[in-house]
């Protein structure tokens, strides 16, 4: 009864978190926990520096994206990459995975940049499915980019270093914009249109325009990746520099403003943070009841090798993509996988990214994708076209996400490992 209880409260669209806490809270009173386990262990993680990151980082996408700084970016990758063969759509999928790295939410992205977009690609011919599926696509790409919050909090839950985590990420990334650029360019070339002619003046005043806000993503990498500062370190370092930008360089956002959105910054944060303490209860109660030793078991019974395993891995994670927010995905799954792909002899840095990337192609995946549903919601159009518009953007990521299972050199080139 009460499984068909907690079935049914979720088709009636209970919230993933609270049915999250239900179960765990019922597993722990079957076993005859104190449900206070929840609270200590999330004190535990917020205990722990690296946690700083999320907030600090939330807070700098929050203002970026209510800044000037969607159109300036826009304008930027306008000129400097119209010309080419699908310059557009190029411009579209760079602009999209910088500005997800930094807001680290996939619906900020596609409701900040997407409108936007959108009527500009199909203004200059790209057909109106492909500029959709684009669009849908675009607003989770930059999760595998610095400082992308997913990124941060797998390292912490994995027990891995978040730097060697931005290294190991960085290469699918790029691989997977030069996958999908690939094929941007040959819808354009199919399609037969214009190039843009390059204007160096107006690169030149998309670079003045920008000049406050273009350091800020090498100077968080350099401060990362040349060891002077933690990555809690860096948010601090990159939320003081937007709110000075943004604030009193640019003039765009009041400071009455700037307080109201740290205010809804720090209530996402909250939000994400009730996600982490329901699901490191659950997590708790799964580790307590053997799980993962059983699972480990059953896959060395049945799966006799790594590739074996890894294949299994991609199918499980792709569902759980597509049914799970990112955060709680984290928090439940990583715990119950790393100990298992250890056992496989997959690397923990090869495993972060092959899990992320899952994640990424989750938002597009239906009939649930997260993005398929933002998409829909933004462009006014029903959702059964927003899975026709992405389902080659789907298969390529596929694509993608094969060469980074199958190809560790990949994710481990600048790491070590195999």
């Amino acid at each position: 009864m009460i499984s068909a209880g907690l079935i049914l409260v979720a088709l009636l669209g209970l919230p993933l978190f609270v049915l999250i806490a239900w179960i765990a809270l019922i597993a722990f009173q079957g076993a005859e926990i104190d449900a206070s386990a929840i609270i200590i262990e999330l004190y535990r993680m917020a205990s722990q520096p690296v946690l700083v990151a999320i907030p600090l980082f939330t807070f700098a996408g929050f203002v970026m994206a209510e800044s000037g700084l969607p159109r300036r970016i826009i304008r930027l990758s306008h000129a400097a990459l119209s010309w080419l063969p699908g310059g557009l759509a190029l411009m579209s999928l760079v602009a999209c995975a910088l500005f997800t790295a930094f807001t680290g939410a996939s619906g900020v992205t596609i409701i900040a940049l997407g409108g936007l977009l959108f009527p500009i690609l199909v203004k200059e011919g790209y057909p109106e499915r492909f500029s959709l599926g684009l669009m849908t696509t675009s607003g989770s790409l930059g999760l595998l980019f610095p400082p992308s919050l997913p990124l941060i909090l797998y390292g912490l839950v994995a027990g891995v270093s978040v730097d060697d985590l931005f290294r190991a990420a960085l290469l699918p990334g790029l691989l997977i914009l030069l996958i999908l650029g690939a094929y941007a360019v040959w819808v354009a070339g199919r399609a037969k249109l214009p190039r843009q002619p390059f204007s160096g003046a107006e690169l030149w005043a998309a670079l003045r325009e920008a000049a406050w806000e273009l350091p800020i993503p090498p100077l968080v990498l350099v401060l990362i990746y040349g060891g002077f500062v933690t990555p809690a370190e860096a948010a601090a370092v990159t939320a003081v520099v937007v709110l000075v930008v943004e604030g009193l360089i640019q003039r765009e956002l009041p400071w009455r403003k700037l307080l109201r959105l740290g205010g809804e910054s720090m209530a996402m944060v909250g939000a994400v943070l009730a996600i982490l303490g329901v699901a490191l209860g659950l997590t708790n109660f799964l580790v307590d009841a053997e799980i993962p030793q059983r699972l480990l078991e059953w896959m060395q019974a049945w799966l006799g090798s790594r590739w074996a395993f890894l294949l299994m891995l991609n199918l499980f994670l792709l569902v759980v993509g597509c049914l799970m927010d990112i955060f709680s995905a984290i928090i439940v799954v990583v715990p119950l996988i790393v100990p298992v792909a250890e056992s496989f002899g997959v690397n923990p840095l090869h495993l972060g990214v092959i899990f992320l990337t899952n994640l990424e192609i989750g938002y597009l995946t239906p009939p649930v994708g997260l993005n398929l549903f933002l998409a829909s919601y933004r462009f006014q159009r029903p959702v059964l076209e927003l899975y026709r518009a992405s389902l080659v953007f789907l298969l390529l990521l596929l694509v993608a996400l094969s060469l980074v299972t199958w190809v560790p050199w990949l994710s481990l080139w600048g790491v070590g490992g195999s």
